[in-house]
């Protein structure tokens, strides 16, 4: 892994001003159907299904966290990136931001 791309994980800092309580619930929700999900998968190759079938359910789950993750992306962007433009803090924020997009982006 590239240095200069490397994100520290921030467990000091909350994300809350970016997602209402409507929001959050809704990735809740489709972050459990996706462990839903890869729990049947997981018994598709117990029960030794047919590699086509479990490839379709894995892209199916794929497809569904890469649409979570835009969801954060989209409301990382416009709560706290935006709050830190208007604070006089952008330049940091789109900096670990764009790093983000490109780590993102090569999943």
């Amino acid at each position: 892994m590239r240095d200069d791309l490397h994100i520290d994980l921030q467990p000091d800092r909350h994300g809350s001003l970016g997602k209402s309580k409507e929001q959050k619930d809704q990735l809740v929700k489709r972050l459990k159907r996706i462990e839903g999900q890869v729990r049947g998968i997981q018994k598709m190759v117990e029960d030794d299904r047919y590699c086509v079938d479990v490839l379709v359910q894995l892209s199916a789950v794929s497809a569904a966290l890469k649409k979570v993750g835009y969801s954060m992306l989209e409301q990382h962007t416009r709560g706290c990136v935006s709050n830190a433009i208007k604070s006089n803090q952008g330049d940091e924020a789109i900096e670990e931001l764009m790093k983000v997009i490109h780590q993102f982006s090569k999943s």
